[in-house]
């Protein structure tokens, strides 16, 4: 059983501090992961805050080949990733390597933009002035991920903050620590200095409010709860430090009475049940109109009489095929 440590100032560090099990079958213990507490999150703000001035003056190249390395291995693994995202997410094996996939794909995109970063020279009202516009990289970048999409997420934040020349310290959902590990540990032997990617694992309300009350994040991006995002907001406000928010919500499905039947089962069986349910747009409300209301819920009932709920690796309870386009038929 592998033991994952924290990443802090390029070095691997921290105790044994918990215990990642399949939510799919209790009897798998994926792995053990260091726990980090205050301290080493200060250290790790302070190691990123170390690194930014050379990070941020780095090369283009020297980007784009840490971005595309990454990239490359990811996609040469995916099918051992998603095989341990599946095991500690709980969604399916196919929807795991799926979801490697698509992290593979950010990093191969932003690799791609480092090479075309751009500004705007635009004539200025006064005459023989010119006005220039260009990107600067913000600083220590705070970055605190869900546990939903434990690879795609932290792929869709760090990335970016990467090619742009920002360092960061990335805390990420406790009970999925394997896949940001992972990625954190591609990327530090794709070349990246010490102290520009920071990995403290542990509990939100220890490293997350760390990071919160450090003056030294510059700027932080988190999904996750609604409750937990309205902190980090005032957090950001008190040191008027820069913040994105991505919280959950209500959301419904609105199926009229024109629809496409087989595509609107598909979508709100697809939005209400796969990836564990555990989606922001997760469909948690199904509006249907009378005219095709009861055709709907029959169709509905018949698939999901077909899902199966158990183990994540298991064959049965990959994705299946959608309606019975015949059925359906014969019911219009």
């Amino acid at each position: 059983m592998p033991f994952r440590k924290n990443l802090i100032d390029g070095e691997w560090v921290g105790d044994a501090g918990s215990r990642n099990i399949n939510p799919s079958n209790l009897d798998d213990v994926v792995g053990e992961y260091a726990s980090g507490d205050a301290e080493q999150a200060r250290q790790a703000i302070a190691a990123a805050k170390a690194a930014f001035p050379a990070w941020s003056r780095s090369g283009l190249l020297a980007r784009h080949a840490v971005l595309r390395k990454a990239s490359d291995e990811i996609t040469a693994r995916k099918d051992e990733i998603g095989r341990a995202l599946a095991r500690e997410e709980g969604k399916t094996l196919v929807e795991g390597i799926g979801e490697t996939v698509r992290a593979a794909q950010i990093f191969d995109f932003f690799a791609g933009e480092t090479l075309r970063l751009s500004g705007e020279l635009v004539p200025s009202v006064r005459p023989g002035v010119g006005v220039e516009i260009t990107r600067e990289a913000v600083g220590v970048v705070g970055i605190i991920t869900p546990w939903n999409f434990p690879i795609a997420i932290p792929a869709w934040k760090i990335a970016p903050a990467l090619a742009y020349g920002n360092t960061i310290v990335f805390k990420p959902a406790e009970l999925v620590p394997e896949s940001a590990w992972t990625i954190v540990d591609i990327l530090h032997r794709a070349g990246l200095p010490k102290g520009v990617l920071n990995l403290v694992m542990g509990k939100g309300s220890v490293v997350g409010q760390a990071m919160l009350d450090s003056p030294d994040l510059n700027a932080i991006t988190f999904t996750g709860s609604v409750g937990t995002g309205k902190r980090v907001a005032a957090a950001s406000v008190e040191h008027m430090r820069k913040y994105q928010l991505e919280m959950g919500g209500k959301n419904p499905l609105v199926v009229l009475d024109d629809a496409d039947l087989a595509v609107a089962v598909d979508c709100a069986i697809n939005g209400a049940y796969f990836s564990t349910g555990q989606r922001c747009t997760a469909s948690s409300r199904l509006v249907v109109t009378n005219g095709i209301h009861d055709r709907f819920v029959d169709a509905m009932k018949d698939r999901l009489a077909k899902l199966v709920v158990g183990d994540a690796l298991d064959a049965k309870t990959q994705i299946g095929p959608v309606v019975d386009q015949s059925q359906l038929k014969q019911d219009e």
